[in-house]
């Protein structure tokens, strides 16, 4: 274990088990791709440090190499009662991530932003957060609009589905599709405010749509659609318009 991976293991909380897997994974993992990791990370909930888990959350960790394809495979798997979701990902790769914006940005960018180094000798991390803030600095705000069409497209299209599935009484997919236009539409509003989530359920709460029913749901929809029209370009279109991007 290295002095990164002790002050982040100090930094948690006492007793929380995902804290001990994360190092024991950690540790393995430059144990037995030594030339391959350039570090290795925590994110999610738990790297903010006030995690409400109570060491019954998801562990996200985050593998980064030198070349894409290098080091484990991504999985996961149940270790010692813990979830641990395992990303790997070459540098350059990731970093052109960050660089992006897309329709999935609220609920990707935390990643880039707040991590928790458990191996990072060359201060990568930091470099990566830096990265990702300097792109939103320059992003224009057209951009973030075409992001929050693309969302709301996948959030209308689902609210339309559960209101089908509901008509049907098929009560469990619709309540399925319902939460995938929660989900959208939060992102929809992470992306016209540019702010970004910790995590899906962070999203619907923060934007209030946890508990919003098909009729709510609709409604924040329909208000989203006004502002995307009136920031230059409404959600219906013409053929034209489609073929023109």
């Amino acid at each position: 274990m290295d002095a990164s991976t002790a002050n982040a293991g100090a930094d948690g909380y006492l007793g929380d088990p995902r804290w001990p897997v994360a190092e024991r994974v950690a540790d393995a993992v430059r144990r037995r791709f030594p030339a391959d990791v350039l570090a290795v990370a925590v994110h999610g909930p738990l790297a903010h440090g006030d995690d409400d888990g109570g060491g019954n959350g998801e562990l996200g960790l985050l593998v980064v190499t030198y070349r894409p394809g290098a080091g484990p495979p991504a999985a996961t798997r149940r270790v010692d009662g813990v979830l641990v979701d395992l990303t790997v990902a070459g540098a350059d790769d990731y970093l052109a991530r960050a660089r992006t914006i897309t329709s999935l940005w609220p609920l990707t960018a935390d990643r880039f932003v707040t991590t928790r180094p458990l191996h990072d000798p060359t201060g990568w991390l930091r470099a990566l957060r830096d990265e990702h803030l300097g792109r939103l600095a320059r992003a224009r705000p057209a951009e973030f609009s075409t992001a929050a069409r693309r969302a709301w497209y996948r959030g209308s299209a689902a609210h339309a589905r559960a209101a089908r599935l509901a008509e049907w009484y098929e009560t469990d997919q619709a309540l399925l599709m319902l939460g995938e236009a929660r989900l959208a539409a939060a992102s929809v509003s992470g992306l016209l405010s540019r702010t970004y989530f910790r995590d899906p359920g962070d999203a619907v709460r923060r934007t209030g749509l946890a508990g919003a029913d098909m009729t709510e749901v609709g409604a924040v929809l329909a208000r989203q659609a006004e502002e995307l029209a009136a920031r230059g370009r409404p959600v219906d279109g013409t053929v034209d318009d489609l073929l023109d991007g």
